[in-house]
């Protein structure tokens, strides 16, 4: 396979901005609160998942990167106020304020990469109402997407144990969805993408060869395997299931030799074919093909596939849709407001009622309880300072301090951090059955906010 390595911190081109990504009641609410007086009130926001998708045993924090670029971006230009006062979504004096509109609050959150749990506070935005407020579906429609598919990423990449990944699901989703999709796999664990977007935009390493069209193409499948191997060499992985795979596999091995980089397997019953394969690779001298897998997988396919001779998984539909769970559910709710718009004057907690959707009023602090063994058992959540035991990981980095953005990191970072971060979990957290969450959050006071 072809890859591109590097890896690099971009700055993602992004249009006209992302100011309109955004839904109309948050401009709304601006308007109102303006004309109330109450817009300047220092206000707290945070981003929670009340509850993990059904038997999940824990989340992944992705998309955070991809959140601060466009909270940068995050400016109404002279069309798109146009846009707004034409339509009467705002009013002049509102769109005045819009015209100087910059995030200058504070946002702290959990590091990309780390992993959640219900209630885990993985983003808490601090500045005036009118500000943080109309940050709400930007963040929540970043944070959603990547961190679903992070999570079912993470359960993909731990069910393949050391076998690589191909994220090779754009075709199965919205296109730029795709591309967020892929940097959001690699965090979790993925090797490669197929998308060549994601590779120039973030880095991500990138991998592919052929399809099917290309072996029907030609007049046999020699002369596809023929093609093909002039082009790309001897390393390239040849996809033998077009017709028929012993025949194909023999090809293949006729053509390029005993070092043909890898044969690809897209139907039928994978585990049998593929030891099909592996047996008759080694009849034939090719001891070090390697033997990749693609065709609707998901975490439980890839299991299943433990015991088999495979030795790479590609992976499409279920990545792209979170393998069930499309959206991590996170919610963005205002937990502290202050009783005027004065810098000095007080901060109270405020918290929704609402049956089946109360929130816990105040800011809060995260650290996760680890044990004398290195082994994570708890989640601490607490209103005020955290006070950590000496073992204990805070979880909450400054990402943007005073409007300025602190908190960009290589996307390799990020991935390290999974790595560390699914290590310290109990074991678990590992299983794929349906289960609790792996770790139990507990809320307790903290010392007094500085």
């Amino acid at each position: 396979m072809v890859h591109t390595p590097g890896l690099r911190v971009p700055l993602v081109d992004l249009g006209n901005g992302t100011a309109l990504l955004t839904d109309q009641y948050e401009l709304t609410m601006l308007q109102a609160a303006l004309r109330s007086g109450t817009a300047p009130r220092r206000a707290v926001f945070e981003v929670f998942a009340r509850h993990l998708p059904a038997g999940r045993r824990y989340g992944v924090v992705a998309g955070t990167g991809r959140l601060l670029d466009a909270i940068e971006a995050f400016t109404f230009d002279a069309p798109m106020l146009e846009f707004l006062t034409s339509r009467g979504i705002v009013d002049e004096p509102t769109a005045k304020w819009l015209e100087e509109y910059r995030f200058s609050g504070n946002i702290w959150g959990y590091a990309e990469g780390d992993c959640y749990f219900p209630n885990s506070p993985i983003l808490v935005v601090e500045g005036t109402f009118a500000e943080a407020v109309l940050l709400e579906t930007l963040v929540l429609s970043i944070l959603n997407h990547d961190c679903a598919i992070a999570s079912a990423a993470s359960r993909m990449a731990q069910a393949a144990e050391d076998r690589p990944l191909i994220e090779m699901g754009s075709r199965r989703t919205h296109e730029k969805a795709a591309i967020a999709a892929a940097r959001a796999a690699y965090i979790a664990g993925f090797a490669t993408t197929s998308n060549l977007e994601a590779g120039r935009s973030y880095g991500v390493p990138t991998a592919g060869t052929s399809a099917h069209a290309f072996t029907l193409l030609h007049d046999s499948e020699r002369h596809a395997f023929g093609a093909q191997l002039d082009s790309l060499g001897e390393g390239t992985t040849l996809l033998v299931d077009t017709y028929d795979v012993e025949r194909a596999v023999k090809t293949a091995v006729e053509l390029a030799g005993p070092r043909l980089g890898a044969v690809r397997i897209d139907s039928g019953d994978l585990g049998v074919v593929a030891r099909r394969v592996r047996a008759q690779l080694d009849s034939l001298g090719a001891h070090d093909t390697r033997v990749v897998v693609t065709g609707d997988l998901d975490e439980y396919g890839i299991a299943a596939l433990a015991a088999a001779p495979v030795d790479g998984y590609g992976v499409g539909t279920a990545l792209v849709t979170g393998s069930g769970a499309p959206t991590a559910s996170l919610v963005y709710k205002l937990v502290a407001r202050a009783d005027g718009p004065a810098d000095t004057d007080p901060m109270r907690p405020v918290a929704k009622r609402s049956t089946g959707k109360p929130s816990r009023g105040g800011r809060k602090a995260a650290v996760r309880r680890i044990d004398a063994h290195g082994t994570a058992c708890a989640e601490i959540v607490t209103t005020g300072e955290p006070m950590p035991g000496a073992r204990d990981r805070v979880l909450q980095v400054p990402l943007v301090q005073n409007g300025m953005i602190v908190g960009r990191e290589p996307l390799e970072a990020a991935r390290e951090r999974h790595v560390r971060a699914v290590r310290e979990l109990p074991a678990t957290a590992l299983q794929l059955s349906k289960g609790e969450p792996a770790l139990a959050t507990e809320f307790v006071n903290g010392g007094p906010r500085r």
